[in-house]
């Protein structure tokens, strides 16, 4: 009987089962540390995209602010409205201590009232 030198059938199957078996496991990790880091770097993507359009609004909201502040420095003031009434009740009290005759009260009210 003669005797075969090296690794049986079965050992040699055996030995290959184990080898792609490892190898299977490895490969396996090795996708599942890439997924990760593909993910990990989506996740920073999109938050430094959603960072972006948060400075832009601020941004924009400031240029509005500035614009509304320039066109209210711009725009002239609006005189102030005459008091009529203040003045009326002054000219009657002057009347009435006889400072001015009925006839200047008078003449000054159309005059104030425009008539």
């Amino acid at each position: 009987m003669r005797r075969r030198r090296g690794p049986s059938l079965i050992g040699a199957a055996a030995t290959t089962a184990v080898v792609v078996g490892t190898a299977g496991a490895v490969s396996g990790k090795q996708q599942q540390k890439a997924a990760q880091q593909q993910a990990a770097a989506q996740q920073q993507t999109a938050a430094q995209q959603q960072q972006a359009a948060t400075q832009q609004q601020l941004a924009d909201q400031q240029a509005q602010l500035n614009a509304m502040q320039a066109q209210a420095a711009a725009a002239p003031a609006a005189p102030a409205a005459p008091d009529y009434t203040a003045e009326l009740q002054q000219l009657a009290q002057l009347q009435q201590q006889g400072v001015i005759t009925q006839e200047e009260f008078d003449a000054k009210k159309k005059q104030l009232l425009g008539l």
